[in-house]
């Protein structure tokens, strides 16, 4: 039998190991979609949570609800996620909320620009803002944050990258079902967050910092088209699009918590078997 190095304290069993009691969670875009099911996800495993929206009132109400909802600690704050010096203020709040940020999760997308979606026809000023709300929007969470969390020493950053960014999007299913398609910009937007995430966890891995990314595929709002849902169902290995209410709760509990101690710079991808169901 291999004896145990006293230097290293005992593991916590499995499921403790899922636990994040005594820690303080943000998410970024928290306040419904997938941002809220992942920030009630994580004061399900124990977290106090902080979450935000550009709107503070809608970023309160959210907060209030997790609390009554989960017996934990919240709170909402404002944040334009476009704009350094918003990102600066709300990381300065959050640290001084309870001294510190253990999870970090860069979901809110910034400005994603509108209608039309066509590349050809797009307007350059919605391309740009898509770019610059999520790679620099993100970037700027994980400068504020992450040096936070680099100079405690521990701490785990969570980016939402999308399957966007790891292939290319056949438009057929978009165009049958007169759904706007994926502007290509996105796709752009969400590879730089995979090669932010690996680039960072170089970086903060000394420093006892993880930083990992999950990229989600096609998630049900129940507002999209039916006959696009069910068309986007038959191409993923599960035979259905994410549940909004459940499906990505636990890989963000999972990156978020001891039970991924030993990973760092990966992209979980959650997506029914979409990336590889050919």
């Amino acid at each position: 039998m291999l004896a145990r190095d006293p230097s290293h304290p005992t593991p916590a069993t499995l499921p403790d190991s899922f636990r994040l009691d005594q820690r303080v969670s943000l998410v970024t875009g928290g306040t419904r979609n997938l941002g809220w099911n992942m920030a009630l996800a994580l004061a399900e495993a124990g977290s106090a949570v902080i979450v935000t929206s550009r709107d503070l009132h809608a970023a309160k109400l959210a907060a209030d609800a997790i609390r009554a909802r989960c017996g934990v600690e919240t709170l909402g704050l404002e944040l334009e996620v476009s704009r350094f010096d918003s990102v600066a203020a709300m990381s300065a709040a959050a640290i001084a909320w309870k001294g510190g940020v253990d999870v970090l999760v860069n979901n809110a997308p910034g400005h994603l620009g509108g209608r039309p979606t066509d590349l050809f026809e797009r307007a350059p000023s919605s391309i740009e803002e898509m770019v610059h709300g999520n790679v620099c929007g993100t970037l700027w969470c994980c400068r504020e944050l992450g040096r936070h969390m680099r100079d405690r020493g521990r701490g785990s950053i969570i980016n939402i990258a999308s399957i966007a960014g790891l292939l290319g999007r056949n438009r057929l299913m978009y165009d049958d079902h007169g759904v706007p398609e994926q502007p290509v910009d996105y796709a752009v937007s969400k590879a730089g967050l995979i090669g932010l995430t690996m680039d960072l966890a170089a970086k903060l891995g000394p420093h006892g910092v993880r930083v990992n990314a999950i990229s989600p595929g096609g998630f049900d709002d129940g507002k999209l088209d039916r006959g696009f849902v069910s068309a986007y169902g038959k191409r993923t290995a599960l035979g259905r699009m994410g549940r909004m209410d459940s499906d990505l709760k636990g890989a963000v509990v999972f990156l978020g918590s001891a039970a991924s101690a030993y990973i760092t710079g990966q992209n979980l991808v959650v997506d029914g078997g979409f990336t590889i169901f050919h």
